[in-house]
């Protein structure tokens, strides 16, 4: 009977960080994830802070779509809009410093995005060798 109490204590205690990284995960994705936000800070860290310099630069997204990104990572911290009083109103986006938290992210995806696409590249190679 003893074995299963442990037996059981530890598949809660691996559950409970089961849930637990889950839910890190979960957050983490509804902040940054989807295909365009961590585009966009990228494109943003790059010197583009304009709408049409953004919509430019992320090939790809819809106005309707990168409108609703922006204040999306706007809510969550990542940048803030910045509207000119003037004629033209000039409307600018600037990354806050929160955004630096997500450099090793980033970098991270670089390179397994990098890694991934030269083992497909190589799985590709190999098949059509293997063809022949």
């Amino acid at each position: 009977m003893k074995k299963e109490d442990e037996a059981l204590q530890d598949s809660k205690e691996f559950s409970d960080d089961c849930h637990k990284l889950l839910a890190s995960v979960s957050d983490a994705m509804y902040a940054i994830g989807g295909k365009w936000k961590l585009m966009i800070i990228i494109a943003m860290a790059r010197g583009n802070s304009r709408f049409t310099e953004l919509q430019r630069m992320v090939k790809g997204i819809s106005a309707r779509v990168l409108s609703s990104e922006l204040k999306e990572l706007e809510m969550n911290g990542f940048i803030v809009k910045k509207v000119s009083v003037g004629y033209p109103v000039s409307i600018t986006y600037e990354l806050l410093p929160y955004s630096e938290t997500l450099e090793e992210v980033v970098s991270a995806l670089s390179r397994w995005g990098a890694q991934h696409l030269e083992k497909i590249k190589s799985d590709m190679s190999k098949d059509n060798s293997a063809k022949r």
